[in-house]
């Protein structure tokens, strides 16, 4: 039996992107979902498990049409969903009264149900969200029913508002394969066996790290995957190394030469470390302009020849500053602290 599994697309979302590509995200979203159909088409799986948050919010009635009309286009392949806690069975929700094609076989009740397939020999449960948390540890209680010689597990959370997971519960519940969602980033729990396929795409500005689905076949011998990378874009969280000697110029050129390497189509926040000269002070907006970045932030600290400083001053209210924060490390708070002082004591001598 093959199947892929995915999680978290957020259909509908509107992630911040840069200025590059804000307004085209919401549409890429989508295009990886289309990808991801058309590969179940092609591969000819026989399960599409989807383990939550197909939306990120409650689906318009015309984007439920959008997605039936992808399901309904698959010839041999079988979709079981369930509802996370972005897209949830709120009241009124278009998820309740929707008629979905007949190879769509969703599991919108509160309390675990599931979907035979004799044909494939394979039981899918699941159970869905009914509120934006689920405190209680459901998956806990839930074991395989024996219907079918694969049974498998749909099922979304994994903090302390959405639904905890106990690993060594799941472990002995007896599923060949658990789907998991909500943990936006690809891992396993167990090898093979229980494990998030992370999100499709990066939603928010902390989702690095490449995204994508798992590819699945369950034979015999018992379960192999593949984790297969699809985004379009990564968030890109880096560092560039500052130095006393450096410039607007030379870490505008730093920034340029990141980006090439990474990749135009990446999405960056970048942060600034080292020590600078006192006298440089990076406009951090300007320095943003140089690629799709949603943020350039300033970790830097001024290069400070703090012994000097206090020699020549001693006497002074600056050199008097300086020896109160006396032993104070470099980089913590304290040391912040100090430069900051000196930065507004010299400032006030001119």
């Amino acid at each position: 039996m093959k199947f892929i599994h995915i999680a978290d697309v957020h259909l509908g979302a509107e992630p911040d992107a840069g200025p590059l590509y804000t307004d085209r995200r919401p549409r890429e979203i989508w295009e990886t979902f289309e990808h991801v159909i058309h590969t179940c088409e092609e591969e000819q799986t026989d399960l599409l498990l989807i383990a939550g948050d197909l939306f990120h919010r409650q689906p318009l009635l015309r984007e439920l049409k959008e997605t039936d009309a992808l399901f309904a286009g698959l010839t041999h392949t079988k979709v079981v969903l369930i509802a996370g806690n972005h897209d949830y069975m709120k009241l009124g929700s278009y998820y309740r009264t929707f008629a979905w094609s007949e190879n769509v076989y969703p599991l919108f009740d509160k309390m675990v149900q599931y979907v035979d397939f004799p044909e494939l020999h394979t039981a899918v449960y699941g159970l869905s969200y009914y509120s934006r948390e689920m405190r209680e540890p459901v998956y806990d209680e839930i074991t395989a029913g024996g219907i079918e010689p694969v049974e498998i597990l749909l099922g979304h959370g994994g903090d302390e508002k959405h639904i905890p997971i106990d690993r060594s519960r799941l472990s002995d519940s007896g599923f060949a394969y658990i789907a998991l969602g909500h943990i936006h980033k690809p891992q396993a729990l167990e090898k093979n066996r229980i494990v998030y396929s992370g999100a499709l795409e990066p939603i928010d500005r902390n989702d690095t790290g490449a995204h994508g689905y798992i590819r699945g076949e369950i034979t015999d011998r018992g379960v192999r995957i593949q984790w297969v990378p699809c985004a379009v874009r990564e968030y890109l969280h880096a560092e560039i190394p500052v130095e006393a000697d450096d410039t607007m110029v030379s870490v505008g050129k730093k920034i340029e030469q990141l980006i090439n390497r990474n990749g135009n189509k990446n999405i960056y926040k970048i942060t600034l470390r080292g020590k600078r000269d006192p006298d440089i002070i990076f406009d951090t907006k300007r320095l943003s302009e140089r690629g799709n970045i949603l943020e350039t932030v300033d970790r830097t600290e001024p290069a400070y020849d703090l012994k000097r400083l206090l020699e020549e001053n001693e006497d002074r209210l600056l050199g008097r500053f300086i020896s109160r924060f006396a032993g104070c490390r470099e980089g913590s708070v304290e040391y912040e602290a100090l430069c900051e002082g000196v930065d507004a004591l010299l400032a006030s001598r001119e």
